[in-house]
């Protein structure tokens, strides 16, 4: 069952590229990882599926339903951590989270209680006296109190410090454990290769690829380091799916993606000395998407 299906989504701001064209499902139960830099379309995306702004063009769905129609019944059932957290200052924490409870039929205060001591937060403390990582954690907080079966994540980590980060993620991955479904959002590589079970890749507004962690690191992409003389590397240079990313005089290394086959013929025919295949890492497969 998919609990998000996005179908060619669109968002202008005027003139201004929101998203162009973006679609993907995310399936009951999983992590979903959606990696890009600042301004590549995470976040409209993520506001457009919470009906928090509207599409230009483009159907969503949330549990089935139509995230603008349901946008409702859809939202009981939805914890959402936005990129930026913003609150009324004059608050304490403890009303502030009573507060975002009451929005909800059911929310346990033993679950409160708990996630505050989890992140260490004391739900005593004023907002305007708040860091920013503990604003942060309040959002945390506040966004699964109510025991969401959808988890909405924008940036989470931002503000963080390393020991929060790791409490964080056992949290997220506890709750999937318990059913959840989680949309995470981040361009830190490392988090999203941790957590999730798929990625979708963005840019420009565009979805680049969606694959397993393993498949875009494994099945996508190879890194090939050759060396033979340089008639034969030129010959190699124009082959279909090899792109060079280093260049001397007897040697290439390629970031390779096509028929394993057709390379292997081609290699076969170079004179070759020495060769290396291996696989790439997934932040180097991200930064040849945005160079």
């Amino acid at each position: 069952m998919n609990i998000i299906e996005i179908d060619h989504l669109k968002k202008y701001y005027g003139k201004h590229r929101g998203v162009e064209d973006v679609s993907f499902q995310v399936k009951e139960g999983e992590i979903f990882g959606f990696i890009g830099p600042n301004g590549a379309g995470k976040s409209t995306t993520i506001r457009c599926a919470l009906s928090l702004i509207y599409p230009t063009s483009g159907q969503i769905r949330i549990f089935g339903k139509d995230s603008i129609k349901d946008r409702v019944e859809i939202a009981r059932n939805v914890g959402y951590l936005p990129g930026e957290v913003f609150y009324y200052d004059n608050m304490t924490v403890r009303e502030l989270l009573n507060y975002s409870a009451s929005f909800y039929s059911k929310v346990d205060p033993k679950t409160v209680k708990e996630l505050c001591e989890l992140l260490e937060l004391d739900p005593t403390k004023r907002i305007e006296d708040l860091s920013l990582g503990n604003k942060k954690k309040v959002g945390i907080v506040q966004g699964l109190l109510h025991d969401p079966r959808l988890i909405v994540l924008d940036e989470p980590t931002s503000g963080l410090d390393p020991l929060m980060q790791q409490r964080f993620f056992n949290l997220i991955e506890e709750r999937r454990r318990q059913g959840a479904t989680v949309l995470f959002s981040s361009h830190i590589l490392s988090e999203v290769k941790r957590l999730s079970d798929r990625i979708a890749i963005i840019r420009n507004g565009l979805i680049e690829d969606i694959n397993t962690v393993m498949g875009l690191e494994t099945n996508a992409y190879k890194n090939v380091t050759v060396t033979s003389p340089e008639e034969r590397l030129k010959q190699l240079d124009n082959l279909s799916g090899l792109e060079i990313k280093y260049s001397d005089a007897g040697q290439r290394e390629y970031l390779f993606r096509g028929d394993m086959a057709l390379l292997i013929r081609e290699l076969n025919q170079a004179q070759v000395s020495n060769l290396t295949i291996e696989d790439p890492s997934l932040e180097e497969i991200f930064m040849h998407y945005y160079e």
